[in-house]
């Protein structure tokens, strides 16, 4: 048996510490927390895409009844991102969340597990690593790429593997 670790680099940065576009992002997640549909969470969390030719683009989450209908907003900002601007690569993904409370997470608020997935995937597809900004009021943790949110991630190599030899 062989006992293996994965060790996963994380920046902190303080909001004084952003530079001028991480700080413009920022302000973009946290307005969409306010276009956020959680009628059934009360859990608003917002999504600021920055795209490699400097467009914004922003999603936030929208609940629905018929759960799991909703989407999250990374999904909901990333996939308008491939939707309206295809040609282009997420370079920096910003999430920040508002509690039940409508105050800002003290900690950063990690993507779900399914939005792990696309991210990762979305990084496949434009061939380029995305950079991930979740905010927290008591810091801001930076990850070079969405893989190392989903280190062991599915993707179309293993796919590709299965059904191949079978």
């Amino acid at each position: 048996m062989e006992e293996l670790t994965i060790n996963i680099p994380l920046l902190k940065k303080e909001e004084a510490e952003l530079t001028p576009t991480e700080a413009t992002l920022l302000q973009k997640a946290k307005q969409a927390t306010y276009r956020s549909y959680s009628p059934y969470s009360h859990f608003s969390v917002g999504a600021a895409a920055l795209l490699d030719d400097g467009t914004i683009v922003e999603g936030a989450n929208q609940e629905n009844s018929a759960y799991p209908s909703g989407l999250c907003a990374e999904r909901t900002a990333v996939f308008y991102a491939g939707a309206q601007y295809p040609e282009r690569a997420v370079t920096l993904l910003c999430v920040a969340a508002r509690d039940t409370d409508g105050k800002f997470t003290a900690r950063p608020i990690p993507p779900c597990g399914g939005c792990r997935q696309v991210l990762s995937e979305t990084e496949d597809r434009q061939k380029q690593p995305m950079r991930i900004m979740l905010y927290g009021t008591d810091g801001i943790y930076f990850i070079n790429t969405a893989k190392d949110l989903l280190p062991i991630h599915f993707d179309t190599t293993y796919f590709l593997q299965s059904t191949i030899h079978n």
